[in-house]
């Protein structure tokens, strides 16, 4: 007859102590190695890895297709670029002309209210946002570039009282933005 003996490990306190911490120093030697890697990669070569959004899809048997050499890639969009490509009601619009760009402070009233939108860094996203928000019907001004403020700031108004620019602010909230009112 086979005698199968089994054998029982037991490690005790010391024991599991020096493991758990042998552990932690090979994670935190992997995590040290990846960090040290990740923060030398030049960002060029990580934004060039990332997949374009919105690619179109050749048909079958149409042939090659050619891209445009301006298709934007992830790391070019923005969130208001984005925003705008991806209008979810686009047969609601009404085609409205663009308003023309008014003087940001000059018919500005002493004691008026403005509804801000947006604070962004990027001109070209505060465009973005503002036509869209003239599709929808508003009024809207991008005002910014001042030297001490980097910020294109998406406003629409000014309103003399602040009923008015609450009732916008309300709107806007309806629409999906989070707006503010600013004096």
């Amino acid at each position: 007859m086979v005698h199968n003996e089994d054998v029982e490990i037991t490690l005790g306190t010391g024991r599991l102590l020096t493991l758990f911490f042998a552990l932690v120093v090979v994670c935190a030697i992997f995590f040290a190695l990846g960090y040290s890697l990740g923060r030398s990669t030049p960002v060029s070569s990580v934004a060039a890895a990332e997949p374009v959004l919105n690619a179109e899809k050749p048909k079958a048997g149409a042939g090659p297709v050619a891209q445009p050499s301006d298709t934007p890639q992830a790391s070019e969009l923005t969130f208001y670029k984005a925003v705008q490509q991806n209008d979810a009601n686009p047969q609601l619009e009404q085609p409205t002309e663009p308003a023309a760009p008014k003087a940001p402070d000059a018919a500005k009233p002493l004691n008026a209210y403005v509804v801000q939108v947006a604070a962004v860094s990027k001109q070209e996203d505060a465009q973005a946002l503002a036509s869209a928000l003239r599709r929808k019907n508003y009024d809207v001004v991008v005002t910014g570039n001042a030297p001490l403020d980097k910020l294109y700031h998406v406003q629409l108004g000014p309103f003399a009282e602040i009923k008015d620019a609450e009732a916008v602010r309300a709107r806007l909230n309806a629409d999906g933005y989070n707006p503010i009112v600013k004096k």
